[in-house]
């Protein structure tokens, strides 16, 4: 570590011999996203062992060899402090647990350049953030979708940025999800192990892609309901849209899934009546080790108030 950066150091793995360069580095470094990385090496902030820099994203990886990969610390850019509240269900100095609302975005994009959970976490934390997940992102190591509500845990300092991150590339974090399905699962547990990546046909959905990435959903019923079924969806993997795709997949649908679900008619009147306008999907459980202190911590969020008023209506 040098003032005003990080520095992280990676060997290209056997398995990614002859992949792209950008791809077999971010294979290396789960802490970093393909894309983050390709801007690293387009810029010259990674280099060789001998310390050539290393300026093309595509180049073929070779086993065995190493670089260091140059981390400038978040600059403010668009993100500023705000002052939005937020659910702490657990601090110190090293990292933060959230209890997300459902319909915060986790950090800036186009669309969302400000009022996110990052813009929260810059006010709350008063700065001080991990920076390895870049200008946009910091302190961000896992993300859940702007209308899924619950657990989430962001980094403050680079090492508890990159312990946790290694424990999230190895599957060893208890993550566990509610979910309010269509339909009652038959069996009523499973796992559904289907690749997923994004859609040929439509780039801003994600589908099974034999050729996508491994993704693991375990699942069991909690309760059977009118038509419906609360379950608890075990990751894993932990890939975007995971256990909704995998879910409509197996012909059970999260109930206000905007983009996944076909919501039948009694249904659909059971949400407008409620106004539930989401995919019924909460982060319920989250439990990993502490980075740096080696305690093993887990946490627990009850559903909110939305979609325990669907549960209800669903009971009867």
């Amino acid at each position: 570590m040098v003032s005003g950066v990080s520095i992280l150091q990676a060997m290209i793995s056997a398995n990614a011999n002859g992949w792209r360069f950008d791809r077999a580095l971010a294979d290396a470094l789960p802490t970093l996203s393909r894309e983050r990385l390709k801007a690293l090496i387009s810029s010259g902030h990674v280099s060789s062992s001998d310390g050539a820099l290393m300026r093309d994203p595509a180049k073929k990886a070779v086993a065995g060899t190493t670089f260091s990969v140059t981390v400038p610390n978040p600059t403010p850019a668009h993100n500023e402090a705000q002052d939005i509240p937020l659910v702490v269900a657990f601090e110190d100095e090293h990292l933060i647990v959230i209890d997300k609302p459902a319909g915060l975005v986790v950090h800036p994009a186009a669309g969302n350049l400000d009022g996110t959970l990052v813009n929260a976490l810059l006010h709350h934390c008063g700065g001080s953030l991990s920076g390895i997940g870049g200008v946009a992102r910091p302190g961000i190591v896992h993300r859940i979708d702007k209308d899924t509500s619950g657990l989430m845990v962001a980094a403050k300092t680079d090492r508890a940025h990159v312990g946790l991150a290694k424990q999230f590339a190895d599957h060893s974090i208890d993550r566990r999800y509610k979910a309010i399905v269509s339909g009652q699962p038959s069996p009523l547990s499973g796992t559904v192990d289907a690749p997923l990546a994004r859609s040929p046909q439509n780039r801003k959905k994600v589908a099974i892609v034999r050729t996508g990435k491994r993704a693991v959903t375990h699942y069991r019923t909690l309760e059977r309901l009118r038509d419906a079924t609360l379950v608890e969806c075990k990751l894993e993997t932990g890939r975007t849209h995971q256990v909704r795709v995998h879910l409509a997949s197996i012909g059970h649908p999260l109930l206000g899934d905007p983009v996944y679900g076909r919501t039948k008619q009694a249904h659909r009147k059971d949400l407008e009546t409620l106004n539930f306008r989401r995919q019924a999907l909460h982060a319920a459980v989250l439990g990993f080790i502490h980075p740096i202190t080696r305690e093993a911590l887990s946490f627990e969020s009850e559903m909110p108030a939305d979609m325990q008023e669907l549960f209800d209506i669903l009971s009867h």
